[in-house]
């Protein structure tokens, strides 16, 4: 399913790919890309209805796609989202752990406990279940060996950039960086590597709306370029960092931003 207008040359035929958070925004076209280069993908995500429009898409172009319902929060279910894959696909190399969710409603006092814990579970929960469960596998399956273990995890510039009204998020994404840097060390002799990309703003399902309302307006008027992300931004930092060409990159947070953060 290579896609001849694409820049980027990285063959993914041999890996098998689990992307979470697949059934909108990011995720679905990180799932895109990676099937785009050759990569047998799982689509995970709870909203199953979207995910088979997506494993359709894939299918149409050559691709071969998997669609699997997964609440990432759930640890049974994330293992037995892995057994599937397994069976149907093969043992996954690739793992992208990017299902999140934003519940900050503005003020920190005006938000409710309840909207703290459902972000860290997905965010912050989801991701360590994910990216653990991913690097078992792998290490069973010879990574030591192979150094072909790959785990990449999003995260987000409010992680170390300020910005007002997000305590939840901001501070879910930063724990995901830093765990990150750890699951780096602890598993750099195991052949996993674990990276995070830091990901400006960019027009998703996630943040809809917003760019149109005063606050939204007053972003775009800080940063040098005044505008949000195109949505193929990242295209070439996540096939780098799931290819075999970052056999020597772990632990690294790669901020993709337009500069915003420079604002």
């Amino acid at each position: 399913m290579r896609d001849p207008h694409s820049p980027f040359t990285y063959d993914l035929s041999d890996r098998v790919a689990l992307v979470t958070g697949a059934s909108s925004g990011l995720g679905e076209r990180m799932a895109k890309v990676l099937a785009a280069h050759g990569a047998k993908v799982a689509l995970a995500a709870r909203r199953t209805d979207r995910l088979a429009a997506l494993k359709a898409e894939i299918k149409d172009h050559g691709g071969t796609a998997i669609a699997v319902e997964l609440d990432v929060s759930d640890e049974a279910q994330t293992l037995e989202a892995y057994d599937r894959i397994a069976g149907e696909l093969g043992a996954v190399d690739t793992v992208v752990a990017n299902a999140g969710m934003a519940r900050d409603r503005g003020r920190a006092t005006d938000n409710p406990v309840e909207d703290f814990q459902a972000t860290f579970d997905v965010n912050m929960k989801g991701a360590f279940l994910t990216a653990r469960e991913g690097a078992k596998r792998m290490m069973e399956n010879g990574s030591r060996d192979s150094e072909r273990g790959r785990i990449l995890i999003i995260s987000s510039i409010t992680s170390y950039d300020v910005s007002p009204n997000m305590p939840f998020y901001a501070a879910s994404k930063a724990g995901v960086s830093q765990m990150g840097r750890v699951l780096a060390l602890d598993w750099a002799r195991m052949g996993v590597n674990v990276n995070m990309i830091a990901p400006g703003y960019i027009q998703t399902e996630i943040n809809d709306g917003m760019f149109d309302t005063p606050y939204g307006q007053a972003l775009l008027a800080r940063w040098p370029r005044r505008r949000v992300i195109d949505a193929d931004a990242l295209d070439g930092a996540v096939l780098f960092l799931c290819s075999d060409a970052s056999r020597q990159v772990t632990g690294t947070v790669t901020t993709i931003d337009d500069g915003q953060t420079l604002g």
